[in-house]
């Protein structure tokens, strides 16, 4: 049998191992990237949310002690991380 012959090559680019291996690194590296600030941003949108599940409740309060800290309650964990605010 004749193995020089590389079938896959055919009108195909091919990589060496080291270049492989540098594009599948910078792909993962991009992938935790997207992950990674893909879940920051869920993570404020439901913070977000549950402020706002806050202040609505503080709406349902009359005025007082009670209405002040679920106020209070949802600006601080709308601003827990400020740079997410942008």
């Amino acid at each position: 049998m004749n193995f020089d012959k590389n079938i896959f090559s055919q009108a195909q680019t091919l990589f060496t191992q080291n270049e492989f291996d540098k594009a599948l690194t910078e792909a993962k590296a991009e992938i935790m990237s997207v992950a990674i600030q893909t879940t920051k941003q869920a993570m404020f949108l439901e913070r977000r949310a549950c402020a706002q599940m806050l202040l609505d409740m503080a709406d349902m309060e009359d005025e007082g002690a009670v209405c002040t800290a679920l106020r209070n309650a949802a600006g601080l964990m709308v601003n827990r991380i400020p740079a997410q605010n942008q």
